[in-house]
């Protein structure tokens, strides 16, 4: 069954994103704790009318066996919301029972009937058997794009950087 995460599903996806991190050997990356996941998903903000991000779990005889989380991004050439898909893991003993594929599914289902223009997300580059898993739903990757990031001490450095600073 998939459906979308309740609060009481928070520190289940918190341990799943431990698993995830460590199967991707970048578990000392995570940084954020189970409360500021659940703050990011349920707190209610004065400041913002709708959550920021959004959880989906793949339940498998009563326990959360897996999760996806996204978010909204907006392509300025569609003119159109999409989703972002920021993780996506099922359990390893799960995994074969369709519950990554029925996740991605559901998510595929918002983009339609929100009338979103698309759905996308990253994998690690050694990834294969989930790269093949993608590829098998028809995903295609963007081979002429880089990812970058900013964090930490860069991220500080060109924020002090800006005009009136």
């Amino acid at each position: 069954m998939i459906r979308a995460a309740t609060e009481a599903d928070v520190p289940a996806i918190y341990q799943l994103i431990r698993d995830l991190a460590e199967y991707e050997r970048a578990l000392p990356e995570v940084t954020g704790t189970e409360r500021q996941l659940h703050d990011a998903l349920f707190a209610q903000r004065p400041s913002a009318a709708q959550p920021a991000i959004f959880a989906h779990v793949a339940e498998h005889e009563g326990k959360v066996g897996g999760f996806a989380l996204w978010f909204l991004n907006f392509s300025t050439w569609q003119c159109r919301h999409g989703i972002y898909l920021e993780d996506l893991y099922v359990r390893p003993e799960l995994r074969g029972h369709g519950y990554g594929r029925q996740l991605l599914a559901e998510l595929a289902a918002l983009c339609v009937e929100r009338g979103y223009g698309r759905l996308d997300w990253s994998v690690l580059d050694w990834n294969e058997p989930t790269i093949g898993f993608y590829r098998s739903l028809g995903a295609v990757s963007i081979d002429d794009w880089m990812r970058f990031r900013l964090t930490g001490q860069a991220l500080a450095n060109l924020a002090a950087g800006r005009s009136g600073s």
